[in-house]
């Protein structure tokens, strides 16, 4: 009788979480940030069938990196998770610190029972009544949640991006220059980003009910050249 090879534990989780950073440095990157009225979220994306960014409920977007089919996916529970709550409860009662923490669970469930990881990073936002509400949560593959502050950064070559953001980011920014700040983040210093290779949406915080809105490509371009 063979003896089945024996992996340590250690080994098993440090291969998964290798491989599902492969996956999601792979992609082109995202980030959000908070601006005077609300919430930007930009990605580099040029399809326009695809989206990256999307509406979960009245205050609250998802935004995903990595394996599309897999983030989209946890988009629709999401949406699903929110409807049911919002009816069995109130729309008051939908929030996004309840939403992460379902989605932490998901993805932890997989990263540890599962033979193949999610390869997905994902956002979870909600635009407050006061600029000191706004929330933003980062859930990784393995389902760790970082309550983020000001801005984040998903995919790609997340550092990097990261530190062009820090560099140029201004807290209560009006929209155009945080939006400036994150496309030059996110094209780097040999390279620009035109309004076709990007996909734009803000959480208005003085809508007064639906506050998400995607930001078309002719008012991005708009946007880019004030």
């Amino acid at each position: 009788m063979s003896m089945p090879f024996y992996v340590a534990p250690e080994q098993v989780m440090k291969d998964r979480a290798d491989y599902a950073r492969k996956g999601i440095a792979r992609g082109r990157s995202l980030v959000g940030c908070t601006y005077d009225d609300g919430i930007l979220l930009c990605a580099e994306n040029p399809s326009q069938m695809l989206h990256k960014i999307s509406e979960i409920y009245d205050r609250i977007a998802f935004a995903g990196v990595g394996k599309y089919s897999e983030f989209d996916q946890l988009r629709i529970a999401g949406v699903r998770h929110a409807d049911l709550k919002g009816y069995s409860f109130s729309r008051e009662d939908v929030d996004a610190r309840s939403l992460a923490n379902q989605y932490a669970q998901m993805l932890g469930q997989i990263f540890t029972h599962e033979m193949k990881p999610m390869e997905v990073d994902i956002l979870v936002v909600e635009v407050g009544r006061k600029p000191v509400d706004d929330q933003l949560f980062h859930i990784q593959y393995d389902g760790l949640v970082i309550d983020e502050a000001d801005f984040t950064v998903l995919g790609g070559d997340a550092d990097a991006v990261r530190d062009r953001v820090a560099a140029s980011y201004e807290p209560g920014a009006a929209l155009d220059v945080a939006l400036r700040a994150a496309v030059q983040a996110l094209a780097g210093s040999e390279r620009t980003l035109g309004a076709g290779e990007l996909e734009v949406a803000v959480l208005d915080r003085n809508a007064r009910r639906r506050c998400f809105r995607r930001i078309s490509r002719a008012d991005l371009a708009e946007l880019l050249t004030d």
